[in-house]
């Protein structure tokens, strides 16, 4: 097996893509804290070029390239991150990239990609079937494959993240990663314990996509074909070799956590923090809120790993959240159908503090009387239990909700 690297690696790594990429801040969130239960130090990987910690192992692959290997041109796969960090640091050196992408990734990572000069192909629905075509294309054309996590270089790179972190805040003890192929945590899990040797790695999946903690514990991967998850960015079937062998020996342990959790830790760090990040990035917060006995009291840095989610899903995470936390909810009422009804509503809506976002009539109800209709309402509020006293002011008035 390809040896793991080193904490001089990781050391080299850092020397040499320092001058292209950005030493993205460490910043302590006062709030975020005093919700968790504990310091909690966050890492802007979102504020690289690309939006991602994935340039950081990208372009230290990419100088190691001789002169006949850069002509040539590389190809890679990816569901976006690395796909834009290999193209953008391609493209600023003027390398030929071949990316192929899964049909599922979204637009925007695709976009960005193509944008930054790269041939894009999409194929396959995950990332196994999108690696098999990028290895059959590399061959077939001669250019070199650069893994998205399973490569030495890859790794020195991407440990350049935990590098920083500790430079800037050398009390951290512990780190939330999170964990698709296993590149990022292994590469920050070897600069970590060579600065501090007593600080604990915790990894973080999506329980759609759970392979790292599977083979970290020698269990059967049990990934399913095509699941759909806001996390893509982690969304991996199998873990790499190399990583999986760091992991075992340097990871305290991987949490798992729910497609619901991850959208709530989004809505809530770009409510708090006014910050965008994407779905495998909020899982490491998630992760955090999910167990936050176990790290109480702790100085915790959460590593937020890019910032790349398409707008229309962003949208319907924001729209989901509000819906769950009680401040959108919907109202279906039975009202005569006659002139002033939905007058009268609008202002008992009004008087409780709701404010009306939609309306909807319907007549053709066969259960009620001919005389009567259905009145949909989508109501904003304050919270659930504004939510409810909107409801209360509605029956009280004698308006009978379905």
């Amino acid at each position: 097996m390809t040896a793991a690297p080193t904490f001089a690696d990781i050391q080299r790594a850092a020397a040499r893509i320092q001058p292209a990429l950005v030493r993205t801040p460490t910043r302590h969130s006062r709030t975020l804290s005093g919700i968790a239960g504990c310091e909690v130090w966050l890492k802007f990987e979102n504020r690289q070029f690309t939006a991602s910690f994935k340039e950081r192992g990208a372009l230290n692959r990419i100088l190691s390239l001789t002169d006949d290997e850069k002509a040539r041109g590389v190809a890679a796969m990816s569901a976006g991150n690395h796909a834009q960090g290999v193209a953008y640091h391609a493209g600023r050196l003027g390398i030929p990239a071949t990316i192929v992408m899964p049909v599922t990734t979204p637009f925007n990572k695709v976009k960005h990609t193509r944008d930054f000069g790269a041939t894009v192909i999409q194929h396959g629905r995950d990332l196994n079937e999108a690696y098999a075509e990028a290895q059959r294309i590399a061959q077939l054309q001669h250019l070199t494959f650069i893994h998205p996590y399973d490569d030495p270089l890859v790794i020195a790179g991407q440990g350049t993240c935990a590098l920083e972190m500790l430079e800037d805040v050398p009390q951290l003890d512990a780190l939330i990663v999170p964990v698709g192929g296993g590149g990022l945590i292994s590469g920050c899990a070897i600069a970590a314990h060579a600065m501090k040797p007593a600080i604990e790695i915790y990894g973080v999946q999506t329980a759609l996509y759970p392979a790292m903690r599977q083979a970290m514990r020698d269990e059967p991967l049990t990934a399913l074909p095509h699941a759909q998850t806001i996390a893509e960015g982690i969304a991996v079937k199998q873990p790499g070799a190399l990583t999986t062998q760091i992991v075992r020996e340097l990871v305290k342990d991987i949490f798992i956590v729910g497609e619901d959790r991850i959208e709530h830790a989004l809505a809530m760090i770009l409510e708090i923090e006014k910050t965008l990040i994407e779905g495998a990035a909020a899982a490491a917060f998630a992760a955090l809120l999910a167990n936050a006995d176990l790290f109480h009291g702790r100085q915790v840095g959460i590593v937020m790993s890019g910032g790349n989610i398409d707008m229309r899903l962003l949208s319907n995470v924001i729209l989901r959240e509000l819906t769950r936390e009680g401040r959108i909810f919907s109202l279906e009422l039975e009202i005569e159908d006659r002139p002033g009804q939905l007058a009268q509503i609008a202002a008992l809506i009004a008087q409780a503090g709701g404010n009306v976002m939609e309306v909807s009539h319907n007549r053709m109800m066969a259960d009620i009387s001919a005389k009567s209709a259905t009145l949909g309402l989508v109501v904003e509020a304050r919270d659930t239990e504004h939510a409810q006293e909107i409801r209360n002011a509605l029956a009280a008035a004698g308006f009978r909700q379905r």
